[in-house]
Parts: C-alpha cells; structure tokens; sequence
C-alpha cells in the first residue's frame, strides 16, 4: 500500500479517480448538535442524485457512527460518495484525508457539495492530493521543531532513548496513516520503535482503533 501522505502516492495527479465510473452516487449526512436537522442534508444528496443516502443521527461528540461504516461497506469499484460537506465526513482534516485516501484505495471516487470537491474529476483530485501533502508538512515540521527543542535541551543526535511530550504528540498524530508502519514511525522521530511501546503502554490498541476509525 502507498503512502496517501507521500507524493508517491499520487503518481499521476492528474488523472481522476475512479478511472471506470459506475456512475452509482452513495450519499452521506450526518448531524454534529442534538438541535440540527438532517432533512436539507438529505435534500441536497437527493438533487444531487444519490441513489441510496445513509445518515448518522447522532451528536458529532460521539465516535460512534454505524451508518458511516454502513455506508464504506456498500459502496463498490467505481461508485462516488457524496457528502453535504466536508465537515459531515471527516472527523479532522487528517482523519478526513485518511479516509479519502482508503476510497482511493479502493477505486471509489469522492464528492463534497459545499466545497465543490470532487475527485472523480483531475482538478478535484489535484486539490485534495496537495492537501494530503500539505498536511504531511506540517506534521513533519512539528516533529522536526520538537526533536530541535529536545537537542537544544541537552540531547544532540542519535535516537532518543526517552521521548519528549513533542516526540509522543507526532506518534499519536501520525498513527491513523495507514501508509506507515510503526517503524517507519519511530525512524522519522529519530526513536527506537522500543521507545515509542514504552512511552505509548496502548501502541496497539490504539493502532488497531486507528485503522478501524478509517474503515468506519
């Protein structure tokens, strides 16, 4: 599997996704207030002409959201999820760009209405590979400010034997990429992947958390 944070991952940026397209559009909304209403969301899927529309109806504040799960699970080679907006998917903009790039993965195509983002055309696609990459600067820049922090404190190369609270943060950060192992992980903090189970006691748990979180 690439790396959806790596440019290797997107080796032609200007090719659409799906490259077939069944021309089957799956709709999701999803309300994030006990007070909001979901029915204009699923008006807007329906003008927009999903063909079938699952809906979490839930508060946002819970990480529970079957009908997401529901919805990853039916959809299939070469149709397009369609969503209300991109706050209605994705949790965080990492968590956002996580999960599309798992539909990528899977030859399914991805549309924002608000946003007017759509990977199934070469400039949608273009769009959300350059974020992808721009948040994979800025964890990378975090990491690395952390790590220079830590040398200026006393610690000057080498792997670090105890991580710092900057070292820890960027693991939790760059634990839900399903394109790193957790030794690549461990490689770009300059830590053993020793380290990071030490300082991390539910490393696994959350690893597996993670991944399920992109597979909901």
């Amino acid at each position: 599997m690439t790396d959806p944070l790596e440019p290797s991952g997107y080796p032609e940026l200007l090719v659409a996704e799906p490259l077939v397209r069944t021309e089957i559009e799956i709709g999701y909304a999803q309300v994030s207030t006990g007070g909001q209403k979901i029915e204009r969301q699923i008006d807007a899927l329906t003008a927009a002409g999903c063909r079938k529309i699952f809906s979490d109806k839930k508060s946002g504040k819970t990480d529970l959201r079957p009908e997401l799960k529901a919805c990853h699970a039916f959809l299939d080679v070469g149709d397009t999820l369609v969503v209300p907006s991109l706050d209605r998917y994705g949790r965080s903009l990492q968590n956002l760009i996580n999960m599309v790039a798992e539909l990528r993965e899977r030859d399914i195509g991805f549309t924002s209405l608000h946003e007017s983002l759509d990977t199934t055309t070469p400039g949608g696609h273009l769009v959300f590979a350059a974020l992808a990459e721009f948040i994979r600067e800025l964890i990378v820049q975090g990491t690395r400010e952390g790590l220079a922090a830590a040398r200026a404190r006393g610690r000057v190369g080498g792997r670090l034997t105890v991580a710092n609270q900057e070292v820890i943060r960027a693991a939790l950060d760059l634990l839900p990429d399903p394109g790193r192992s957790i030794t690549s992980i461990a490689k770009l903090l300059s830590v053993s992947p020793g380290t990071l189970y030490n300082h991390i006691p539910d490393l696994r748990e959350l690893r597996g958390s993670a991944q399920t979180a992109i597979n909901a």
